[in-house]
């Protein structure tokens, strides 16, 4: 297996993770200043810095219109773009790994497909909405992300042990199946409003962002990225495929089904915070391949890192492109990534090591 990059040495791969690192935070500092809303950069400094360590005038910068919008709007927003980034991001590459296909991304394997449909249950149907209130889209629809990951393992394992290959195609079955059903409770729909809600919700959004969700989220974010670069060896394995592993005394089988299951929890945090969002999980992983090869240890961590960056200023264009309205991130994401990636499969041969 190739792993050369256009990037290669160890001194490089750590400059460009420091270099990420403080990317994220800088782009937060910046990013948090800029909206709709005309608020200058020391009255938003100083609103950050009361609300984290109590120093400023409470009477100012404790309560009011401009307090509100920085606290309680802008900063959760970019803080829960990070986190969904990330673990879009992360998701993306595992089950590229998993099936040894750079085309794979959660739409392919049937999760995403699984979230909307258990949001197209909530929000036309009712389901839920008893019990979980405005909630229920977003449970459910995490509650559909993993339901179907489970399905696709199950699937797969039929008549033999899951491989890559019945992986993928357990996959596309299962969210052509999930789509079917989607658009099914869509044509049944007496509700304009309902079909309006679920087609925004589908397009993405950021706009819920809330501190009790986004914390946790964040957290989940960053053990799935601790949790898959300790796994890179195992990661690297499965682009070599189960015989060239068995030989080398490594079950694959029992690994994959446990890293699809984790990356499939990541997508279904993503989507129930954030909705539909397309085609990080796809570039993202791909851009940092043609950079950097196929190794995972460099792999995830940058993927992660950009993927924070590319998702979080994504949503501040969403926010300002057009003056009083927003535009669903999903839209700006697939135009922005979908250019992107056709350039990118034309400029180099398409695969896992940089382009080999």
């Amino acid at each position: 297996m190739k792993q050369n990059g256009i990037l290669r040495g160890r001194p490089t791969y750590l400059l460009v993770i420091a270099l990420l690192t403080a990317a994220v935070l800088l782009s937060l500092a910046a990013a948090v200043t800029l909206g709709s809303v005309d608020i200058s950069i020391g009255e938003v400094y100083r609103v950050i810095l009361f609300k984290t360590f109590g120093v400023g005038d409470p009477a100012v910068y404790g309560a009011g219109a401009v307090s509100d919008i920085v606290w309680f709007v802008r900063l959760p927003r970019l803080v829960l773009a990070v986190g969904v980034g990330m673990c879009l991001s992360l998701a993306g590459v595992v089950m590229q790994a998993i099936v040894r296909n750079p085309l794979a991304d959660p739409y392919v394997l049937g999760v995403s497909s699984g979230a909307s449909l258990g949001a197209s249950l909530a929000i036309l149907t009712g389901v839920g909405t008893g019990l979980l209130g405005a909630n229920a889209p977003g449970v459910l629809a995490f509650i559909g992300a993993f339901a179907v990951s489970v399905a696709v393992v199950a699937l797969a394992n039929l008549g033999g042990r899951a491989n890559a290959v019945k992986l993928l195609l357990a996959g596309t079955a299962l969210s052509s199946v999930c789509a079917a059903f989607s658009n099914f409770l869509l044509y049944l729909s007496a509700s304009a409003n309902a079909a309006q809600t679920l087609m925004r919700w589908t397009m993405g959004s950021l706009a819920g962002a809330e501190w009790p969700t986004n914390i946790p989220i964040l957290v989940i974010s960053l053990l799935g990225l601790l949790f898959f670069w300790s796994q890179f060896r195992t990661l690297n394995l499965m682009l070599l495929g189960d015989d060239t592993a068995l030989t080398l005394g490594v079950d694959l089988h029992r690994r994959r089904l446990a890293y699809l299951l984790v990356a499939s929890l990541l997508v279904g945090c993503a989507v129930y915070t954030a909705g539909i969002i397309g085609f990080v999980g796809l570039v993202i992983p791909h851009i940092v391949r043609i950079l950097f090869g196929s190794d995972h240890k460099k792999i995830v961590p940058i993927s992660a890192l950009l993927g924070a960056i590319f998702l979080l200023w994504a949503d501040v264009l969403c926010r300002v492109l057009i003056p009083g309205a927003e535009l669903p991130i999903g839209v700006l994401t697939a135009m922005i990534g979908a250019p992107c990636f056709i350039w990118l499969m034309i400029r180099r041969k398409y695969g896992f090591g940089g382009g080999d």
